[in-house]
């Protein structure tokens, strides 16, 4: 008597695929719906991961899009020190569905936010980080968010690919108007904390699900033909104040964000999920691609994470031809994971 499972092949068994494979083994591990070409333009956001993506692409010649490039007197760790050439556009990480709903909300019109001040220094809520020092002037900081909602426009319009990459489901709010704060009030230079303004969230599927589409929707509104690429960070939780231990805290919020990324995923054929998350953080793996703090992503798992990308889009499409890199490669590699901004890192500074 025959059943279903006598006619799948070696990749629906773990054995044959995972455990006989190895680490360096895996393959046809993602099934792309689209082609994503050289002359792509691609725009990479969300948490800290993101920004490898927006790299290797850049480092293969791919159409990377810097929608708000740094000015001209600024560059390299200069421009870096201010946030550009980051992500696609100056946000910063923008960690859950909520807050990339609020920027775009923002860049197409909708929406309100507070500013913060302290010391004689203007600070951002929705990017606390963005400028070391904060900004002299509040005049100052309204013209660098429109600057960079304009790039938000420009990018979401522009754009062929969006890549989005869920980090967290924590997050903080405003207890009245519920709008969410990149980071803590009080954990960095701008607001102190307040217990009865400022209230932890934890995001469950449902709300976290809602945003994204929201978010999604919003800029197919703008631009219909915009395919989106869902990735889940690898990368634990620094710090967590739902009361959990920060380890299962970390279990909780990455498999809830890999739920609500492969129903979205599923749910159109412009929407697709890559599997960096299971590539890094999957037992076959080992911990091999983390480094010693058990968190950081090495280089070299983000070059195995990238390789599956390229190769799975060769094996389904066919091969592109190699385009020229349009920035160098660095000539020495980075210290490991000091290369990445990182604001959720700030928290490390209250552990005991």
């Amino acid at each position: 008597m025959s059943t279903p499972y006598d006619a799948l092949d070696g990749s629906a068994f773990w054995r044959s695929a995972v455990a006989e494979k190895g680490p360096l083994g895996l393959e046809r591990l993602w099934q792309p719906k689209f082609h994503i070409l050289p002359d792509h333009r691609i725009v990479t956001a969300g948490s800290c991961f993101a920004q490898h993506i927006g790299r290797a692409l850049a480092a293969r010649g791919y159409g990377w899009l810097d929608a708000e490039p740094a000015p001209p007197w600024l560059i390299g760790d200069a421009a870096k020190r201010f946030n550009y050439g980051v992500f696609s556009f100056r946000t910063g990480n923008i960690y859950t569905p909520r807050m990339l709903l609020q920027w775009v909300r923002l860049a197409f019109g909708e929406g309100e936010t507070e500013l913060w001040q302290a010391e004689g220094r203007w600070y951002d809520p929705l990017r606390p980080v963005i400028e070391p020092d904060g900004f002299g002037h509040k005049q100052e900081l309204l013209e660098a968010r429109r600057a960079c909602l304009a790039s938000l426009r420009r990018a979401v319009r522009e754009a062929d690919v969006f890549v989005f990459t869920l980090g967290l489901t924590e997050a903080w709010r405003q207890a009245e108007t519920d709008f969410e704060y990149a980071l803590c009030p009080g954990t960095v230079a701008g607001a102190a904390f307040d217990a009865r303004v400022h209230r932890f969230h934890r995001a469950g599927f449902a709300e976290l699900k809602h945003d994204l589409e929201a978010a999604i929707g919003l800029m197919r509104a703008q631009n219909s033909a915009l395919k989106v690429l869902l990735t889940v960070s690898p990368v634990p939780l620094v710090a967590t104040a739902s009361g959990d231990h920060v380890l299962t805290a970390t279990s909780q919020s990455k498999a809830v964000l890999r739920a609500v990324a492969g129903e979205v995923a599923a749910s159109s054929a412009q929407n697709d999920y890559f599997p960096s998350y299971e590539i890094i953080a999957q037992p076959v793996s080992r911990g091999m691609f983390f480094a010693p703090n058990m968190r950081s992503v090495v280089p070299e798992g983000v070059a195995v994470v990238m390789n599956h990308f390229f190769e799975d889009q060769r094996r389904v499409f066919g091969a592109v031809e190699a385009p020229k890199a349009k920035q160098p490669l660095p000539r020495r590699r980075a210290k490991r994971g000091a290369d990445v901004k990182c604001e959720e890192e700030l928290l490390n500074a209250f552990a005991p």
